[in-house]
């Protein structure tokens, strides 16, 4: 795992996941292969046939050598099948449901990206979270200190 979007799992619900292929430049390549980058705030849209994933920080592996007006919050384009893309469009035309980036990792060679069709928690839903996941802790340490 190279990047993790733990924001995400706190603020949506996740209904849907699709794993794409993301075109990078070489040495944001380099860059996340260093665990550099984070994915909180971005976003995935669909606009004429093509995924784009929106607001990513990804920033060059070595800045000194960077090109020259090079954007770390760059949109970039997702690898996705036409049908996965008409999934993604009805998807986001539906009220309420929004595309987001979940995780970025390595398999093999290549370097895949993990998005969720989701839908956004109401602050109860955030609470019940914090809830269930203070009351597991607690039962957790009860059963370690037997």
């Amino acid at each position: 795992m190279l990047l993790n979007n733990q924001k995400a799992h706190f603020n949506y619900e996740f209904l849907d996941k699709l794993t794409a292929g993301i075109e990078l430049l070489g040495l944001e390549v380099k860059s996340l292969r260093g665990k550099l980058g984070s994915l909180e705030g971005s976003y995935v849209i669909v606009r004429g046939n093509e995924a784009f994933m929106m607001n990513s920080y990804i920033p060059a592996y070595q800045p000194k050598n960077a090109p020259k007006g090079y954007d770390e919050r760059r949109n970039r384009k997702l690898l996705l099948t036409k049908k996965e893309i008409q999934d993604l469009s009805s998807a986001e035309a539906k009220k309420g449901l929004t595309i987001v980036p979940i995780s970025v990792y390595n398999k093999g060679r290549k370097i895949k990206v993990d998005i969720a069709i989701a839908r956004g928690k109401k602050k109860f839903d955030k609470r019940e979270t914090i809830k269930k996941r203070e009351t597991e802790r607690d039962m957790r340490r009860e059963l370690k200190g037997h």
